[in-house]
């Protein structure tokens, strides 16, 4: 399916009374329009990138580090295109705590209806950091689409905010060139400091100097935020049995 199908799909299946009772039918009305916040997308800057959340990239010289974009407002025309990161997670039955099964993501603007089906299977399967997703993990997998926005050159390694911007940084040491970035949710959730998130963010580059000597180092820091949505494999598999069962029918 297309994107645009997939967006037309989920609107019927809300809207399918049958399928839904009172509390799902209210929780899935609300995720609809974070469905067509994904589809009307913003576009933005342009780069490369391997894996992230913590995801390392691989940084673009001629890559603009600013951009003035942002996702669209209620009026504004649909933008089918922008930077993303696809996240898989693996949440735990028992107590509902994700742990990172795969992300990978792009800083250049795609068209959506292909990125997000690319980088989909991309990090499932080729985050080296992880072995392939397996079938097997399905029913416990959880996805988030992450559209990247608003890039900006910061005055210094300081000069953006917990819980808001995501960072890509970039240094030279000892003639060899480093690059990474984190995800505006990543610090938040392991309770970093922005200190703790720069040193780690480093690491995570692969630079292996003493950890009192990283503020020795030149950082050139981009901030961007991001809009983040996701979906539990139990919806979806949920809409995926409706699908079919039309498909039948028809």
């Amino acid at each position: 399916m297309t994107l645009k199908e997939v967006i037309e799909s989920w609107e019927k299946y809300c809207k399918d009374a049958d399928t839904l009772d009172a509390e799902a039918s209210t929780s899935k009305k609300l995720l609809l329009p974070a469905l067509r916040r994904v589809a009307d997308s913003s576009a933005s800057t342009s780069s490369v990138s391997t894996p992230s959340s913590g995801s390392t990239l691989s940084l673009s010289n001629d890559t603009p580090a600013t951009s003035t974009s942002s996702l669209p407002t209620e009026t504004s025309p649909p933008i089918t295109e922008s930077p993303l990161f696809v996240t898989w997670n693996a949440v735990s039955a028992r107590t509902g705590h994700t742990s990172l099964r795969g992300c990978i993501g792009t800083f250049e603007a795609l068209e959506l209806d292909e990125g997000l089906s690319s980088y989909a299977i991309t990090s499932a399967i080729h985050d080296t950091r992880f072995e392939p997703i397996t079938k097997r993990e399905l029913p416990s997998l959880e996805v988030a689409v992450t559209l990247l926005t608003d890039f900006e050159d910061c005055d210094d390694a300081m000069d953006w905010e917990l819980g808001t911007h995501g960072i890509r940084i970039s240094f030279t040491d000892k003639g060899r060139r480093y690059g990474a970035t984190y995800l505006p949710d990543v610090a938040p959730e392991q309770g970093w400091t922005k200190d703790e998130t720069l040193v780690s963010l480093m690491r995570k580059a692969g630079w292996g100097g003493q950890r009192s000597k990283w503020r020795d180092i030149d950082l050139h820091v981009v901030r961007y935020q991001g809009k983040k949505e996701h979906l539990q494999y139990p919806e979806y598999k949920h809409w995926s049995d409706w699908v079919k069962a039309n498909e039948s029918a028809s």
